[in-house]
């Protein structure tokens, strides 16, 4: 079954069509779903597009929707020796 440009795989449409489908598994569909969408696409206003166009409240995937939106909102860890304190002797 064939997407849009915002759901290529359509795995976001048919995560709201599966009954009983539980928290962990809508987190591994929108996994398999943000590595399909393409590089140049602006994620945060795909989510938002896809919880207007989906989001049913109490439904596992748009709790994992909502997540993702705030998970691209907070600032990003560094990794590496920019990440480590520098403060403590080694």
């Amino acid at each position: 079954m064939k997407g849009d440009i915002y759901d290529p795989k359509a795995l976001i449409r048919e995560a709201y069509n599966i009954e009983g489908i539980t928290a962990p598994e809508c987190r591994s569909i929108f996994l398999d779903w943000a590595l399909s969408l393409p590089v140049e696409m602006d994620q945060t206003e795909t989510i938002g597009l896809l919880l207007a166009r989906h989001g049913v409240a109490g439904h596992p995937m748009t709790e994992v929707l909502k997540d993702g939106l705030e998970t691209m909102k907070a600032p990003r860890r560094r990794g590496g020796w920019m990440a480590r304190r520098r403060d403590t002797p080694h």
